[in-house]
């Protein structure tokens, strides 16, 4: 039965029919097991044109198989080579390869010649490729003089290689004595000959070692023609140079030195033809001289140049096409350019083919009986000869078998029998070359056999593809079949693809693909089966990838790779950058998920990957890595277009560091004034360039430029050269003028000078004019030196001026300035203020009022008027001190004030000067006024002694501030009981001269807490408390402990129960009153003492704030710790009461006369301070009255 050939892979149908492949193919010879009669196959031979080396011996290689082994022989040029009669040739054992020891002796060109290798056995003899063999050839250049070559500026050269021919070709370059290769360019190139080429020679070209070197890289060998010699000169040297030399110099001058439209050095004229074989690169090429030098395109005539196999070499003169093909073929069209015209040369390219194969035959494994076919069918250029061999026979002279049948370029075969095996050679020729190819035709009758190896075990990644192989053999050719599980049954689902070579395809494998699998193969003449097994794994992901990073160089920066896999495979982590490996650096740390490069560099820019690779599969994920930093300093400073007030700075840019430059600053120094210090010049835009700044005269200019990224500044540039600008007249004054005297005689005028920036010129001075503003006056003038200040002497006091200053240099003068005012010196006023007058607000506040004094007699700036007050004694004749007097300075024109913050019940007496820029003049008549009383201030102390069962004793003393004759003490006093609630309060009546007092019947062991305040006729002062505690009765706690215990009685338990209910009933109403802001009993009574002398008043020309205290509800109920001095209401002590008139003067802060007494200045205030809810009024002392008078 004939194996019949199937498609290359079969869909099981999805029927209830076991799927079944029927493999009847053709089965190749590598498919045949070695342990089978099969006649012989050629696996390794030498390349059909063998180049050797004949410095080594020569080895000709033969290998084949087949069964049983072949035996092998050769042809030496068409004739048996019979090696045992050459000792220097040997054959290896189980081998056909020949070995030609030419080393110990013997010629390499002795055993050239064209060589076949025949390897044959019982079932056929296969034959090898004709194999010429030649030995490498590296000939030296021939024996030649070259004279020098003088050639004039401009005109085109060739300088000729001409290399011995060698074998294989050499490779050609040309080099100086240094071994350094020649620049080329546009203009000078190698030919694809080898010869070098300028389009128009310069003087640089000068040079006596243009030398050409030819390697054969074959021999390891390279050779040196002789050098040459090239001088170009200009016409006049050309002139002398050969009436010199004429005798033993090369002249090349057919060409002139003048501008010149293109010519072409190769190839000549207008047409050339190439052909090349398919398959290779096609190079066309085109060279052309002209000046100046032409440029070179190329066309292709109907038709598109292919775009991926089209490359331009040697500066686009040379066109390569790789991989031609017979469509290649056609005109194509190389253009030279230049200024002054153009030319062309087409090329027709003609693409021949040496034979290549379209079928190849393949060899056949047929049963007895059974029929086939060997097809050898190829093509070429022109179309190949196909000729037909058998066992190395030409078949026309073979023995005849009457089961084949020749049809051109085929063989048929049909029913073969076992002498029908043999080896059939195909030979396809041109004028090209050649191909052959060896096929056998082996009968065989073999039951099937499978070569798959038993049990084997196949891991794939689940949803990919899952390969279970069932190599195979028999003839006639079995038929496959595939079963899943112990139980057999057979696959016919869509899912499964069988391949005709067995293998069994899971197109997109799943967890519950996993199982074990069985094949079996079955003939006619028996079956054979094998079982593989299968497992599903899960793939390998990256679930955190490495991010896109962008870090400034010198920092750290860290990629983090996650890996998840499946659990029975262990991933191994490579990190790559650039897909190469990392740098060999301790910079980089890698461990399980990270990547971590430190003092990141430059280098270390670009893509870093990750990759987890298992046994089965891997994952990858990249990120790039952009190392930015401040740019790197601009350099080549250049200073262009010089004029006398600018110039062009020119720069070329730093690198970016990978960060684009926004902005170039500019700065300059100037070396004559104000060397070593940078001051900013302009910013442009970080695309330019090039600046044009504007200059100051005289001046000697540097100029560095800065780099600006979004990282930062860069360092400066190296400075540019100095440039010094002309001198020219100033062109500003002096700014800040100003004319003020400092004596009643003269008037001192000043200004800021200029820099030496500003000067413009040498010889700075400036002209100070000045004139009195109301007279006819000519103005004065005088030239100073460069100082800041003028004085005048000898003016009238206090009488306004007009100055100007004026700048002047050695060139000429500034514009004119503008005119400023100023006066002259100030002397002290000569007038008091008249017609003073007192009124008195309240107990701490007066006011005054006075006529303004005549200006003539202020003799100066009008400052205002101020007011010097002091106590001449308290009206109680108490607290008697030294007079200290206190002072309030009114700015302006004001003719009345306030006197805050006086104390109450005292004489008073004040006077009223008037003030200016030299100082007080004489005062006014003394005036005196008396404050009424007010309340007093809180007593001095406080304290409780003498602690009873049921009495107190209280001692204190009298107020630091009576503020008047004091008519009665009141105290208040209320308990605290355990929970700190406070109880009833009770109020008692003390006499003023009383200073202490003892309470009575009050009960034991109890805290109370006091209120203690003193009165005058006003009203109630500031008060102070305290709380203390009566002692405890021992006597009476002892019979408590003899008495009968009550807490055991049914009626006392009943009734602590109604108490309990009834305090928890009187706590939540407490607390809901507290809620609701609620007070004490004592609060409330703290609440109607009020103050009368505090309400709110109005000024003439301002208006009173009214004061109220800051203290808290809670800070009302809260008792005192027992001890403290610290009034409830926060009054404030006479030590911290001291008259402070900060508040209301309009002057500086306050300071001291040379006695020791305090003198303030002070400014009103018009605001009015909120008021805040639920505060009690507190009783004015100084303080509080000076807060009150807003």
């Amino acid at each position: 039965m004939q194996l019949k050939i199937m498609p290359k892979k079969k869909h099981l149908s999805a029927g209830g029919v076991p799927l079944i492949l029927f493999l009847c193919q053709m089965i190749s010879a590598l498919d045949v097991p070695l342990d089978l009669v099969q006649p012989p196959t050629i696996t390794q031979q030498s390349p059909k044109d063998y180049i050797i080396d004949p410095r080594e011996n020569i080895v000709i290689q033969c290998e084949a198989k087949g069964k049983p082994p072949p035996s092998f022989s050769w042809t030496r040029n068409g004739t048996h080579f019979d090696i045992d009669k050459d000792p220097l040739v040997t054959m290896k054992p189980g081998s056909g390869t020949l070995v030609i020891n030419i080393m110990s002796e013997g010629k390499a060109e002795t055993y050239e010649g064209v060589y076949q290798c025949t390897a044959r056995n019982e079932r056929g003899a296969a034959v090898s490729n004709n194999i010429v063999v030649r030995p490498s050839r590296s000939p030296l250049w021939t024996k030649e003089r070259l004279e020098p070559i003088v050639l004039q500026n401009g005109q085109s050269l060739v300088l000729p290689c001409r290399p011995p021919i060698g074998l294989p070709p050499a490779i050609i370059f040309w080099m100086d004595n240094s071994f350094q290769r020649l620049p080329q360019s546009e203009r000078v190139s190698q030919g694809l000959n080898g010869d070098l080429y300028f389009s128009n020679v310069l003087p640089e070209d000068t040079r006596e070692d243009y030398i050409c070197y030819a390697r054969f890289n074959h021999t390891q060998t390279i050779q040196q023609k002789q050098p040459i010699s090239l001088k170009v000169i200009s016409v006049d040297e050309l002139n002398d140079t050969i009436a010199a030399n004429l005798s033993d110099t090369e002249f090349y001058g057919a060409k002139s030195s003048k501008e010149r439209p293109p010519t072409f050095l190769t190839p000549e004229g207008n047409e050339s033809h190439k052909e090349e074989l398919r398959g290779n690169v096609l190079s066309l090429e085109c060279i052309a001289e002209g000046l100046p030098t032409p440029i070179i395109y190329w066309i292709k005539e109907d038709g598109m140049l292919p775009a991926n196999r089209t490359f331009y070499r040697n500066f686009k003169k040379t066109l390569q096409i790789t991989h031609v093909s017979e469509a290649d073929s056609g005109n194509y069209q190389c253009i030279a350019k230049n200024a002054l015209g153009a030319v062309h040369h087409t090329i027709s390219v003609t693409v021949k083919a040496a034979p290549y194969w379209i079928v190849a035959p393949q060899n056949l494994v047929l049963s007895p009986g059974e029929n086939g076919t060997l097809i050898c069918r190829a093509n070429g250029n022109p179309k190949p000869r196909i000729s037909w061999l058998t066992n190395g026979v030409p078949i026309e002279i073979a023995l005849d078998d009457p089961s084949r049948k020749i049809d051109g370029d085929t063989i048929i075969f049909s029913n073969v029998q076992e002498s029908s095996s043999a080896v059939y050679q195909c030979n396809a020729s041109n004028k090209y070359g050649y191909l052959l190819a060896n096929a056998f035709v082996n009968v065989l009758a073999e039951p099937p056999r499978i070569l798959t190896s038993a049990n084997t075990l196949y891991q794939v990644i689940a949803n990919r593809p899952a390969l279970l192989d069932c190599a195979f053999f028999g003839s006639p050719m079995p038929t496959i079949e595939w079963f899943k599980g112990t139980k057999g049954s057979a696959l016919h689902e869509d899912i499964y693809v069988l391949h005709d070579n067995g293998t069994l395809e899971i197109p997109v494998a799943q967890k519950d693909s996993t199982g074990t699998y069985t094949c079996v193969a079955r003939n006619k003449l028996g079956m054979a089966k094998n079982e593989v097994h299968l497992e599903i794994k899960d793939p390998t992901r990256i679930i955190k990838q490495p991010e896109y990073a962008v870090v400034q160089r010198g920092s750290k920066v860290s990629f983090e790779c996650r890996v998840k896999h499946d659990h029975t495979l262990i991933p191994t982590i490579m990190w790559l950058k650039d897909n190469g490996e990392l740098p060999n650096d301790e910079r980089f740390s890698t461990d399980k998920d990270h990547l971590v490069v430190s003092d990141v560099k430059d280098d270390d820019g670009g893509t870093y990957t990750c990759t987890a690779n298992t046994t089965l599969d891997s994952a990858s994920a990249s990120a790039v890595l952009r190392v930015v930093d401040v740019p790197n300093p601009p350099f080549d400073l250049e200073l262009t277009n010089q004029l006398d007030k600018s110039v062009q700075l020119t720069w070329t840019p730093g690198d970016d560091n990978n960060s684009p430059i926004t902005k170039f600053i500019i700065e300059y120094e100037d070396a004559m004034h104000d060397a070593g210090l940078w001051r900013h010049q302009a910013e442009v835009s970080g695309t330019q360039t090039t600046a044009q700044l504007k200059l100051s005269p005289y001046v000697n200019y540097s100029f560095r430029v800065m780099a600006e990224n979004s990282i930062g500044r860069s360092m400066p540039s190296e400075a540019s050269e100095q440039y010094l600008t002309k001198a020219a007249e100033p062109d500003q004054n002096p700014m800040a003028v100003e004319g003020l005297g400092t004596e009643p005689d003269n008037l001192v005028i000043t200004w800021k000078p200029l820099n030496g920036f500003q000067s413009n010129g040498p010889g700075l001075q400036y002209k100070v004019s000045w004139r009195q503003k109301d007279g006819d006056d000519e103005w004065t003038s005088v030239v100073v030196a460069n100082v800041s200040k003028y004085i005048v002497s000898g003016t009238p006091t206090f009488v306004p001026y007009l100055i100007k200053v004026q700048a002047l240099n050695d060139v000429g003068f500034a514009p004119e300035p503008a005119a400023v005012m100023g006066h002259s010196g100030e002397d002290l006023p000569m007038v008091a203020p008249g017609n003073v007058r007192v009124s008195v607000v309240n107990s701490t506040l007066a006011e005054v009022h006075w006529d303004p004094v005549p200006p003539k007699s202020v003799r100066g700036h009008l400052q205002g008027y101020r007011i010097y007050y002091w106590k001449t004694q308290s009206s109680s004749k108490r607290n008697r001190r030294h007079i200290e007097k206190k002072i309030l300075t009114f700015q302006g024109t004001k003719t009345h004030g306030m006197l805050p913050g006086l104390q109450p019940y005292s004489h008073y007496a004040l006077n009223v000067r008037v003030v200016n820029g030299k100082g007080e003049g004489p005062a006014s008549t003394d005036r005196g006024f008396h404050t009424p009383e007010g309340v007093p201030s809180a007593p001095s102390s406080l304290k409780i002694v003498n602690p009873t069962l049921d009495s107190l004793t209280l001692e204190w003393d009298p107020p630091s501030h009576p503020n008047g004759i004091l008519t009665e003490y009141i105290l208040q006093y209320q308990p605290i009981n355990s929970t700190h609630e406070l109880g009833p309060l009770v109020d008692l009546k003390i006499p003023a001269n009383k200073t202490r007092w003892t309470l009575k019947n009050l009960n034991f062991s109890t805290r109370y807490k006091f209120y203690f305040y003193a009165q005058t006729s006003v009203g109630p002062g500031s008060q102070i408390t305290e709380e203390a505690i009566t002692t405890v009765d021992e006597g009476k706690k002892a019979m408590a402990s003899r008495q009968v215990d009550i807490a055991t009685q049914g009626w006392f338990i009943g009734l602590m129960c109604a108490v309990a209910l009834l305090i928890l009933i009187l706590l939540i109403v407490c607390f809901i009153r507290r809620n609701k802001g609620g007070k004490y009993p004592v609060k409330e009574k703290e609440d109607a003492h009020a103050d009368p002398e505090i309400q709110p008043m109005k000024e003439d020309d301002g208006t009173f704030g009214e004061y109220r205290s800051f203290e808290s509800d809670a800070e009302d109920h809260k008792p005192l710790k027992k001890g403290s001095r610290t009034p409830s209401d926060r009054t404030v002590k006479k030590e911290d009461s001291d008259d402070s008139l900060v508040d209301y003067g309009e002057g500086v802060n306050g300071q001291f006369n040379e006695d020791g007494s305090f003198i303030g200045q002070y400014s009103g205030k018009k605001e009015k301070e909120p008021a805040e809810g639920n505060e009690s009024s507190e009783a004015p002392s100084p303080v509080n009255a000076m807060n009150s008078f807003v």
